[in-house]
């Protein structure tokens, strides 16, 4: 009887190691992270683009809060998006690609807010970003492992 997953160093052909079952959970957390920062962005654009210019203010970034709002919100929709999307991928194909170009996004999206967060010397909020960070860097690391 085949297993669907199996949690031994030889496993049979077609069942998910633990290896497969991190990737999706990877690509799944991410899906969720992204997906919710970003749709919040467009569903409260007002609200979010009133704390963001309080926040930046005092920065040399005051003048770009709408261009950076609308920057930030496709980044983190399509990493979302193709975290999202890639987590059944793996699960029924095996295939990593999707969720790897949605962690490489999930990446290029916190290193952004991080540098925002820094510049608006929000320090605080710039390590709390670590996390994600860790976790998009891992979850791309392990897209990548044979």
């Amino acid at each position: 009887m085949e297993s669907l997953v199996c949690f031994a160093s030889q496993c049979e052909q077609g069942a998910l190691t633990t290896l497969d079952l991190v990737r999706i959970a990877a690509a799944a957390f991410l899906g969720i992270l992204f997906l919710q920062s970003g749709i919040d962005k467009v569903v409260d654009r007002k609200g979010n683009l009133e704390w963001l210019s309080g926040h930046f203010a005092k920065s040399p970034l005051a003048s770009m809060v709408v261009p950076m709002v609308g920057v930030i919100t496709v980044m983190e929709i399509a990493a979302g998006t193709l975290c999202a999307v890639g987590a059944p991928v793996l699960l029924f194909t095996g295939n990593r690609t999707v969720a790897g170009l949605g962690a490489l996004l999930a990446i290029a999206s916190i290193l952004m807010l991080f540098f925002g967060q820094r510049v608006a010397k929000d320090y605080a909020g710039a390590a709390a970003l670590v996390p994600y960070f860790i976790v998009a860097c891992a979850g791309l690391a392990i897209m990548g492992m044979p």
